[in-house]
């Protein structure tokens, strides 16, 4: 499934591991606009932060401590007469932070930077070269899905998807091939994780995370692969689902076991997840369709603290007459958590016994595989 049509979560979460200080200068005298500000968000305490510096003689320096090498992202504000929006290709760009002082030289516009004193960089910006052929066919496919979409034409949407999918797979392969010929890059576990995906595939991630070397599996990332991994073994498909029990709308506890004898969707979405909501008609007439031959959904909404009345509201708009659960936890809920859940939409079609049968079904594919299961 296309990453467009999800809203996604990369968390970290274990906590212990000695920091990394960096200091990047730069330099912005080649930049058409006046630069005044410069702005970086970086990973620390599994936490996002964002620091800022004033340019002083078209020159910045910042300094601060992250979780590991790791990418930062760069933002800069201007001296303008009249405010204007911030331009992706001209206004930001990314620099693989290490434990080094770096330089980086913008020409042009603020986002044409050149960088020397981090080798994670190099291999990071060798890596890009190869995914530009395609970041052109998504940009390109991302202007045909506007379009589509202001028609509201899901026939073409749906047809657009498969090229996603085409996309997403020579991706992967991509990705697949730069790890395996160099396992111990200085961002091997950076292209590992662009390869495992959100959904991750443990009988394709596992052998690859084997060829790491020891000390990139005992890194802060290792650690996360590590769970994500562990929880991906017993979430694919032929496994039987972990069992779970979360509050209904009522405060009743529903457990997953009382499913058993019907094929059940277990469908993850939020009343603030825009793909979720645009994605909830296709489960209505599935569920609509299938209801009478054995098929049920449980809704987990990682909707978040205090926020009830938009969940309630939501499951009526929408018109979801399934049951529903949440602890209203966010993405820290606890049943997304024992799933491994890092982006929705994201479901599990179970069969009768309690078995995953597929993952991540969406539209005529949802109807598709019901059909074939319930004939």
């Amino acid at each position: 499934m296309k990453k467009l049509f999800l809203v996604t979560l990369l968390f970290a979460s274990v906590q212990g591991f000695a920091q990394v200080k960096f200091t990047i200068n730069g330099n912005v005298a080649g930049v058409k606009d006046t630069v005044d500000k410069v702005y970086v968000n970086y990973r620390l305490n599994g936490d996002w932060k964002q620091d800022s510096v004033a340019v002083t003689d078209k020159k910045y320096t910042i300094s601060g401590s992250m979780d590991e090498a790791s990418i930062g992202y760069f933002r800069a504000s201007y001296k303008r007469a009249v405010a204007q929006r911030i331009n992706q290709k001209r206004d930001v760009t990314s620099v693989y932070l290490e434990g080094t002082t770096i330089t980086a030289v913008h020409t042009d516009s603020f986002a044409n930077v050149k960088v020397n004193g981090s080798k994670s960089h190099d291999a990071y910006v060798a890596l890009n070269n190869k995914m530009k052929p395609f970041t052109a066919e998504i940009e390109e496919l991302n202007n045909e899905y506007r379009a589509l979409a202001a028609n509201k034409d899901e026939a073409g949407i749906a047809k657009l998807e498969a090229k996603y999918d085409g996309i997403e797979k020579r991706q992967k392969e991509v990705y697949k091939s730069e790890f395996l010929a160099n396992p111990s890059s200085p961002i091997a576990m950076y292209i590992l994780e662009r390869y495992a995906g959100y959904d991750i595939n443990a009988d394709e991630v596992d052998p690859l995370f084997a060829k790491l070397p020891a000390s990139a599996k005992e890194s802060k990332t290792g650690k996360e692969m590590t769970q994500k991994l562990n929880i991906a073994r017993i979430t694919g498909i032929g496994k039987l689902a972990p069992d779970f029990t979360q509050n209904d709308t009522l405060g009743n506890p529903v457990a997953l076991k009382s499913f058993r004898g019907k094929y059940l969707l277990i469908d993850f979405w939020a009343s603030w997840c825009g793909p979720c909501r645009k994605e909830n008609p296709n489960v209505v007439k599935a569920f609509n369709k299938y209801k009478d031959k054995g098929f049920t959904i449980l809704g987990v909404s990682l909707d978040q603290p205090n926020a009830k009345d938009r969940w309630m509201k939501a499951i009526h708009d929408d018109q979801l007459t399934w049951t529903q659960v949440s602890d209203l936890q966010y993405w820290k809920n606890a049943v997304a958590v024992q799933y491994g859940v890092q982006a929705i939409p994201q479901n599990f079609l179970l069969d009768r016994e309690g078995k995953i049968v597929a993952k991540n079904l969406r539209g005529e594919a949802l109807d598709k595989k019901l059909d074939e299961l319930l004939k």
